[in-house]
């Protein structure tokens, strides 16, 4: 067996997860045409981050609430390879979120797809992190903004917290 350091066991992971999307994608696609593939990976994200969620939740010792969100979204967006910052508006009612690199919409850039990437996006980031959102209470609202794969300079998105659940700690 190579001897490969965590990075390397990480990154392979991680690759094969994107790849692993791209190909289940574009044999649906293949199958059934784009619109009921795109049907079907909105299905299989308003799953999926419940399950990253709830396992960063476990690993972090993380309760509900918009400190908890703010790390669980921050680690995700790490380990999935974004370039982004998260601010907090002074009376840590929200969280605006500003990516200036996307994976995956440079992953359709990538593979001659971008005309499609608007579509996609749009619809999935809409999806994966409201559902994100709810797992952190649910007085957590999401507003998606620009999107880079719609032609903007960056991706912008919020998270808001009604003020009866805005700061919980560990559950």
């Amino acid at each position: 067996m190579l001897a490969l350091t965590d990075r390397q066991i990480a990154e392979y992971f991680r690759r094969s997860f994107t790849v692993a999307d791209g190909l289940w994608f574009m044999k649906v696609e293949e199958s059934l045409g784009f619109d009921k593939a795109l049907d079907l990976d909105d299905e299989v994200w308003k799953i999926l981050p419940k399950i990253q969620a709830r396992m960063l939740k476990t690993m972090g010792n993380l309760g509900n609430g918009l400190d908890a969100l703010r790390e669980c979204v921050t680690t995700r967006l790490t380990l999935d390879g974004f370039a982004f910052e998260i601010e907090e508006d002074p009376a840590g009612n929200s969280l605006q979120v500003r990516v200036t690199d996307c994976p995956w919409h440079n992953l359709m850039v990538k593979s001659g797809r971008e005309h499609l990437s608007g579509k996609v996006g749009a619809r999935i980031c809409a999806t994966e992190y409201q559902v994100l959102a709810a797992e952190f209470g649910p007085g957590i609202s999401f507003e998606l903004g620009d999107q880079i794969c719609d032609r903007a300079g960056k991706c912008q998105f919020t998270f808001r917290v009604a003020s009866t659940a805005k700061r919980k700690g560990p559950a």
